[in-house]
């Protein structure tokens, strides 16, 4: 059973690269066991080659693989771009500026269990100062400095 499954992943067509894994790795299509059987076309017009032909038609399919690659690679980026559109629609960004509240996540120790009905987050804290990259500084209500910066991933905005 195996076999065929491989064969079937081999032979459909990737959306990613608009192409065949074996297309990519061969040069050219797979010949399905049921076009033995039952010939085609193309199994037809490879059978009534001479040798020779066919080897010349074979070099000529191989020198071709290099650019069905790129083409294969230019099709991944593309699509690539598109799926990176697609998920960028959705995603919301997120700003933070000096002087807003902030609550901070409570990130569990290695090897501390915490339960289920512990608090996730703690603060408020102030956003002392953000960084482009995404880093901020905070301090406590207070006006004490957190010693370390914190990444804007693991802050939300507390709204009081």
């Amino acid at each position: 059973m195996l076999p065929f499954a491989l064969h079937a992943y081999r032979t459909a067509v990737r959306t990613s690269t608009g192409a065949t894994p074996y297309t990519l790795v061969y040069g050219m299509e797979a010949v399905m066991p049921l076009e033995v059987e039952i010939p085609s076309l193309r199994v037809l017009v490879d059978s009534e080659l001479e040798e020779v032909e066919w080897a010349k038609v074979r070099y000529e399919q191989l020198n071709l693989i290099s650019k069905k690659r790129i083409a294969a690679i230019c099709h991944h980026q593309l699509y690539q771009r598109r799926m990176a559109k697609s998920y960028d629609k959705k995603v919301r960004p997120r700003g933070f500026h000096e002087g807003d509240l902030v609550l901070k996540k409570i990130l569990p120790l290695p090897g501390e269990d915490q339960s289920k009905w512990a608090p996730n987050y703690e603060g408020p804290y102030v956003v002392k100062k953000a960084f482009s990259g995404g880093a901020l500084l905070l301090s406590r209500m207070d006006g004490e400095d957190l010693v370390r910066p914190v990444n804007f991933d693991s802050v939300r905005k507390y709204y009081a």
